[in-house]
Parts: structure tokens; sequence; C-alpha cells
């Protein structure tokens, strides 16, 4: 989660088979690879920045299922889903400082949005994990 000085998240519409999807920042941890590592990696490579400080760790793992129309055939259903460590970054620099291109390009466009506007833009089976973690750090969200 990217919140800026005004308690807005970073959403990006996603490339994919899904219209009008937008999300937050997420990705993988490479094996052996320390999951702030990974968070702090996959800000640079999907938002483009690395203006940003750490300052929120999720208690816990939040998992979803992917619903079965978006299962990858090539995945054989040996992936159902996700599980997913949440980090909140606070972010430190200018909209400039955001380059969606600057690596392999994982969303159409971004910008800024309140909680409840993230929750509600989501995926139906993202929206839990969403509020959950919304909720966990609401301390970082001026409200």
């Amino acid at each position: 989660m990217l919140v800026n000085a005004q308690g807005l998240l970073f959403i990006g519409e996603r490339r994919g088979p899904l219209l009008n999807a937008w999300q937050m920042p997420q990705g993988g941890i490479d094996r052996g690879e320390d999951p702030r590592a990974a968070a702090r990696r996959e800000l640079l490579e999907e938002v483009g920045t690395d203006r940003a400080e750490l300052v929120a760790e999720s208690r816990c793992w939040y998992a979803y299922d992917l619903p079965p129309e978006l299962r990858p055939a090539r995945w054989d259903s040996r992936y159902l889903g996700q599980t997913q460590k949440w980090f909140g970054f606070r972010f430190t620099g200018v909209d400039e400082d955001i380059d969606i291109a600057a690596h392999e390009p994982e969303f159409l466009r971004w910008r800024w949005a309140p909680p409840d506007e993230v929750v509600g833009l989501a995926v139906d089976f993202k929206r839990p994990i969403y509020q959950a973690v919304i909720e966990e750090f609401d301390h970082l969200l001026h409200r």
C-alpha cells in the first residue's frame, strides 16, 4: 500500500483480461528473498519509484482464491489463489517521481484514490483483503 501525504492510496488499472480492474501494487517474493526487500523491489517495478518510506507491515498473511474462470490453464490447478504479506509505504516524492512504464508495465494508468473508493474499484475476490488491510493500516490514512 502506497499512501500519499493526503491519505490517498496509489491504485493502477491492471493490464489483462479484466476490464476496468483497479488494484494496489502487489508482486511476488523470489525464492530466498526477504518479504520487505520484495515489497521495495515490486514498488520500484510496478510504480516506478523508490520515493517511499516503509512504515507498516501487516500482522498476518492474507489469502484469496481466484475464480475458476481466471485460473490460467497453464497452472494445471496447482495455484488456486494467492497469499500476501502487506506493507504500508508513505510516499515521499511528487507525482512526477512515479513512472509506471519504467519497467515492464503492469498498469495502463494510475491515480490516487480514497480508501473506500479503492475497495469499491477492486475486483470482487480481492475486496475482503483490501478492506482488512485498509482497516489494519488505518493509522496511515489521516482520516
